[in-house]
């Protein structure tokens, strides 16, 4: 766990009595007012559990979706907060608005070791505005509830918003564990790593990924491509790709990295078959799979999927590595049908003797869905995108702040 002694010093020696802001990041998925993941709101169990234990009030606050400044339903955080009661064991209050009168009254009522959650943050305008002044506005609002700041939202580290870099500035701060664990797993990978380094990436779109393939190539030995990122690639080889997903003003990179790696004896292995099928997304009829090699994929097919001796190749090249980092899914994984590439990767992962690292976002949706025990995988981790721009080797304004 985290050492708040330093908070503790700062606000007279103990966290008890103490108002303690903490942001977390409860962006989980909502079918209507269930929750479909709910692995982020236990991942902030431990910071918000171990604060309350310390006798803090505690006064959480988060974000949900992309609302636009103002309030709507069904971004509403009242069925996280019900979910984190329960999870906690005990009653957490909730607040129907970010910082007016419902959330000054819920945490003036708050006693020792209680919790709060605010209403999502971002149906306030200022959390995400660009303008310094509006955003300042708001977090001393948000300051104004609190007496300490504890960041512990991974997932939105690397945004410059209210609630997690302007506040840090108000207010005696400190990160929580789950924001320290997710830096120090990062740093593992970024500094020194244990070798064979192997770096897994998959995903729609070769673009999202190009700052992590321009940092890792000088420091990972194999990177493995999957997804829909992979047929960009294979055009940049020469190959036909039928109507899979492309980006044609990234076939250059593509091609500069296949060499860059060819030149500094890293090894990019791209898949050599894939599953396809002619009329996905359809309503009128179940997708009929094809398995074709990538070298020849049909003009009038849709690559949905590494295929099955790719899904081999791909598990042989993790077998002795002991470091691993994976974002991205081979295939539409949702889909019964090309869900079997991500499947092998993610078993292969869970076989590493060494650091597995899942590195958020969509891939950590897929270990859930398809089923797997996530204490097999060393690290599994809350922020998709946070993750990735830590790798490029950004500076994320959320960490930054903290240690400023």
């Amino acid at each position: 766990m985290s050492d708040f002694s330093t908070l503790a010093d700062a606000l007279g020696g103990s966290l008890a009595g103490k108002r303690i802001l903490v942001r977390s990041d409860l962006n989980v998925p909502l079918d209507g007012t269930t929750i479909t993941d709910d692995g982020r709101i236990r991942a902030s169990v431990p910071t918000i559990r171990a604060l309350a234990d310390a006798g803090a009030r505690v006064v959480v606050t988060a974000h949900l979706g992309r609302p636009k400044g103002a309030p709507e339903d069904r971004y509403s955080l009242a069925p996280v907060a019900a979910r984190l009661s329960e999870l906690l064991g005990s009653e957490v209050s909730f607040a129907t608005d970010t910082v007016g009168e419902s959330a000054q009254a819920v945490v003036a009522a708050l006693a020792d070791g209680e919790v709060a959650v605010l209403e999502n943050v971002r149906f306030n305008p200022g959390e995400t505005s660009k303008d310094d002044a509006e955003r300042a506005a708001f977090a001393a609002q948000l300051a104004a509830l609190a007496d300490g700041f504890v960041s512990d939202g991974f997932g939105v580290v690397h945004r410059k918003q209210a609630s997690v870099y302007d506040v840090a500035t108000l207010l005696p701060h400190a990160m929580g564990d789950l924001v320290a664990t997710e830096i120090g797993v990062l740093r593992h990978l970024t500094e020194e790593p244990a070798r064979p380094y192997v770096v897994v990436l998959g995903g729609s779109k070769v673009s999202d990924k190009l700052g992590v393939i321009d940092n890792l190539l000088d420091k990972a030995d194999t990177l493995l491509i999957g997804g829909g990122m992979v047929f960009t690639f294979l055009k940049a080889q020469g190959h036909e790709v039928g109507k899979s997903l492309l980006e044609e003003d990234q076939l250059d990179v593509c091609r500069a990295y296949l060499e860059r790696a060819e030149a500094s004896g890293v090894r990019i292995l791209l898949p050599g078959d894939i599953v396809v099928d002619t009329a996905f997304p359809s309503g009128d009829r179940s997708p009929q799979p094809q398995v074709v090699a990538a070298t020849a994929i049909p003009a009038d097919a849709l690559g949905l999927d590494i295929g099955p001796a790719s899904g081999a190749d791909f598990a042989a090249a993790l077998a002795d590595a002991k470091t691993v980092f994976w974002n991205g899914p081979m295939g539409v994984f949702e889909v019964p049908e090309f869900a079997d590439g991500t499947r092998a990767v993610a078993e292969a992962l869970t076989r590493v003797d060494g650091l597995s690292v899942v590195g958020g976002g969509d891939s950590a949706a897929a270990v859930r869905a398809l089923g797997f025990d996530e204490s097999s995988f060393g690290h599994i981790s809350t922020g998709g995108g946070a993750s990735l721009e830590f790798l490029e080797g950004k500076h994320l304004p959320g960490i930054d702040v903290l240690e400023d």
